[in-house]
């Protein structure tokens, strides 16, 4: 007889778990286990990552969760590997080959990939890939894909904000580029790779993805999964960053008691502040992280706020902090 399985008790928790997500993994199942390991009671992530590819992925508890958007509208940077010469159904190495080409020294010469380098730089248009979470009348792409069904798709506008490509060797020592770019949303690294092999007239698949940045958030500061697992609870907490983390590009405004339970509140604030898309609104007894704005007109004006409840735990998970009146709302 099998025993009881024993139910988690999960507890508010408040913060950024930046996680260097192990290949194989999907993004949800990467959150799910750090979700049961926190006990939490809340958490979403920040844009997904392909089971293939490893990296930075931030995973948001909480109060953090309601400005993870900002993560996934933010610029990311890969490293990438693609092996010249074969194209495969998925543009990586787990499709079925579809062509091999013969790739010649012209193809690798400096001054070709310095010149596709440039061709792929800046604005560009990719056609979506048909193995993609992208979804046609609410049902994935990879879903039509893996029944034989091509989709047509639009091509979208993406931006690659920089880009080198340079000769790399893969694991079987065959002629392969390294790509490392900083992109916009949107952006497949797959079908970059695809359409630079293109280019280059050989055709290529990636073998190799990894994300090393999102929004400034990077791979240096990210835990495995294996090592969260090993640590002990107090440890894993420590790992968390503030919900500010995901706010770096923010302007910072700070409100006293009153007017800052007003903005609680959702009430409009007026100032002497310039205009701004992106604020970060805090209230200073103690300091504490209220909600974003933006300002207009001498008026802030409230996007996203966290609930007085919220702050408080927030506070009290925070050593030599006691909430304060600015939790008190009129």
């Amino acid at each position: 007889m099998n025993a009881p399985r024993t139910r988690v008790q999960r507890r508010p928790v408040h913060g950024v778990l930046l996680l260097d997500k192990p290949l194989g993994w999907s993004s949800n199942d990467a959150l799910q286990k750090a979700k049961w390991l926190l006990r939490a009671e809340k958490a979403g992530h920040t844009g997904t990552l392909d089971p293939l590819a490893t990296g930075v992925l931030p995973l948001c508890f909480g109060a953090a969760t309601k400005f993870s958007q900002l993560q996934l509208d933010a610029p990311k940077t890969y490293e990438a590997i693609a092996r010249l010469g074969v194209t495969t159904t998925t543009g990586d190495a787990e499709g079925e080959v579809l062509r091999e080409c013969a790739v010649d020294a012209a193809m690798l010469a400096p001054e070709r990939l310095a010149q596709v380098q440039r061709q792929f730089t800046g604005p560009i248009r990719q056609v979506p890939p048909m193995y993609s979470a992208l979804k046609k009348d609410g049902k994935a792409l990879y879903e039509y894909a893996r029944a034989g069904v091509e989709v047509e798709r639009a091509a979208r506008d993406v931006e690659i904000h920089a880009l080198n490509v340079a000769l790399a060797l893969d694991g079987q020592a065959q002629p392969a580029i390294k790509i490392i770019v900083t992109c916009s949303k949107g952006t497949y690294i797959r079908t970059l790779g695809e359409d630079i092999g293109a280019a280059l007239g050989c055709g290529a698949h990636l073998t190799f993805l990894r994300r090393i940045d999102t929004g400034g958030l990077g791979i240096e500061r990210c835990v495995t999964l294996a090592d969260f697992e090993a640590m002990d609870e107090a440890e894993r907490l420590a790992c968390l960053l503030s919900p500010e983390a995901l706010l770096a590009g923010h302007r910072h405004v700070t409100l006293g008691g009153e007017d800052a339970g007003r903005f609680l509140s959702g009430l409009r604030r007026r100032g002497s502040w310039p205009d701004a898309p992106a604020v970060a609104v805090f209230g200073d007894a103690p300091r504490a992280l209220l909600g974003v704005a933006h300002t207009a007109a001498g008026e802030l004006i409230p996007d996203r706020l966290l609930s007085p409840i919220e702050i408080q735990q927030i506070l009290e998970s925070t050593p030599a902090t006691v909430a304060a009146g600015i939790l008190e709302t009129p």
